[in-house]
């Protein structure tokens, strides 16, 4: 096969602004991050798809450390008379739950659900482990599969009948505490977004309807799309005393008073992934922050035959370099490939940074470094070159944000009147606010029209409305609601 034929195989075909959902399964196929699975509703997650979580993983497993939190592991599968103990978990689960009912050739005595959550097997542990308030707070938290058997059409990353996903679970003394913890999770997942992913993010909450099944406050990040859909980039619930109830996890007080506990449990699914590639990724493949990306930088050595020992060595040297600084670097010196082919693959695959060394910049002791985002070029000196990769891959960064700051900042509008939401909505997308009365039948008259939903409220509640009536039916306004298309 010629380089032509396979830069051809390589390339992307769709375009992200006329076909984004054929563009976006193209970019995660030929980037090397996934591939479907035979059964429907699955995917098979590739190395270089998986080393993307295991960074998120790493920053997130960090900071919950840092705060108290321990990990532990609990079975996938959940006996039914635990998911029935809290009743308004089985009601929001029981559309989406995978039963076993047979081990090998025998029939189970008691139907077993492949976990959809595990509030239902984890809520009673923490109940054994806490007698007294010097138990507390108990956190925990697990890195696990679930299986939510929901999903039709699969859309790698974003929707699939199996993810990948942290769960914490938390029991604190009062209400004051547990509302913390749901914040600081809350705080903690926005973090990630804004300084890992370059992702801006919408902090708020869900209304009644929408929240956690058995729980009092949802709280959620929010993020926009480049197709104008918001992605429920994370939830932390605030669950009240509901949980633990259920599963009498109480604690006696410093009076030796026994008291209910409050709970909160916090997550984030491989979505945050989805959202990563289709936020930065443009027609020519994948784009990736310096943060997560598995190699930040490749050098690309182009040379002719007398000349090549001498740009391999300046490589070789210039990359031993950066390996020393800390910097995840890949030397691209293989013969089969010309630097053309190179530079294409690196881009399709998402390499934030590529240095270009030939002869020429052997000879002036320079390097000559392309920015992936946007190919802007710049040339430095090879002395000091690790300072002046690390300032570049900070640029990259920073550009990532911006562009996709500036298309949040531009798509958050105001809206008041039916006629005003659904043009709004249906002409732009993205986010539009308007006064809600707290009626769920006014949205659902937008659903029914253009597909878009309350997909956030103001964090804070009794916040003032931006506007005195409601924008669907006209009677006073409780809240300020943020409609959109969603994934």
């Amino acid at each position: 096969m010629s380089d032509t034929e396979s830069d051809q195989e390589l390339g992307i075909t769709e375009q992200k602004a006329y076909n984004p959902g054929d563009w976006y399964a193209e970019v995660v196929q030929k980037a090397g991050l996934a591939d479907y699975a035979p059964m429907g509703g699955f995917i098979v997650v590739r190395p270089r798809g998986y080393a993307l979580w295991e960074r998120l993983q790493s920053h997130l497993d960090g900071w919950f450390k840092e705060t108290g939190v321990d990990n532990a592991y609990f079975p996938m599968m959940i006996p039914e008379s635990y998911l029935e103990r809290e009743s308004e978990i089985v009601e929001g689960f029981d559309p989406e739950v995978a039963w076993v009912t047979h081990g090998g050739h025998e029939e189970l005595e008691e139907r077993l659900a492949i976990r959809p959550t595990s509030e239902s097997i984890i809520t009673p542990y923490m109940a054994q482990w806490t007698r007294s308030h010097r138990d507390l707070p108990l956190r925990l938290n697990q890195w696990c599969s679930v299986v939510r058997w929901e999903a039709t059409d699969t859309k790698p990353f974003f929707r699939t009948k199996e993810f990948l996903w942290q769960e914490g679970h938390t029991a604190h003394e009062t209400r004051e505490e547990a509302f913390e913890e749901t914040m600081l999770r809350l705080d903690q997942y926005h973090q990630l977004y804004e300084d890992v992913l370059a992702m801006p993010g919408l902090k708020g909450r869900k209304p009644e309807h929408d929240k956690f099944p058995g729980g009092d406050t949802t709280t959620t990040v929010e993020t926009l799309m480049p197709d104008g859909k918001s992605l429920q980039a994370s939830t932390s619930h605030y669950l009240g005393t509901s949980f633990a109830e259920a599963y009498d996890l109480t604690y006696r007080d410093a009076d030796e008073q026994e008291r209910v506990a409050h709970t909160a449990s916090w997550g984030i699914s491989w979505r945050a992934l989805g959202g990563l590639i289709m936020t930065h990724s443009d027609d020519q493949g994948l784009v990736l922050p310096p943060t997560i990306a598995p190699e930040q930088v490749v050098i690309v050595p182009i040379w002719q035959e007398d000349t090549r020992e001498a740009v391999l060595d300046y490589c070789e040297s210039l990359y031993a370099d950066l390996e020393d600084a800390g910097v995840r670097a890949r030397l691209d010196d293989r013969d089969d490939r010309n630097p053309g082919f190179k530079f294409n693959e690196w881009e399709l695959k998402g390499v934030p940074l590529r240095i270009e060394i030939g002869p020429n910049e052997v000879e002036d002791g320079e390097v000559t470094m392309v920015h992936r985002p946007d190919g802007e070029t710049e040339t430095a000196a090879r002395e000091g070159v690790t300072d002046t990769v690390e300032a570049a891959l900070d640029t990259v960064y920073a550009k990532l944000y911006a562009d996709a700051e500036a298309t949040l900042e531009e798509n958050i509008r105001e809206a008041h009147g039916r006629d005003d939401i659904l043009g709004t909505i249906g002409q732009h997308g993205g986010y539009v606010k308007t006064g809600w009365c707290g009626e769920q039948a006014c949205e659902t008259e937008i659903k029914e029209q253009v597909a878009a939903e309350i997909v956030m409220l103001p964090l804070e509640e009794g916040t003032e409305p931006v506007h005195d009536t409601c924008g669907v039916c006209g009677d006073p306004a409780v809240e300020t609601a943020y409609f959109a298309r969603n994934y």
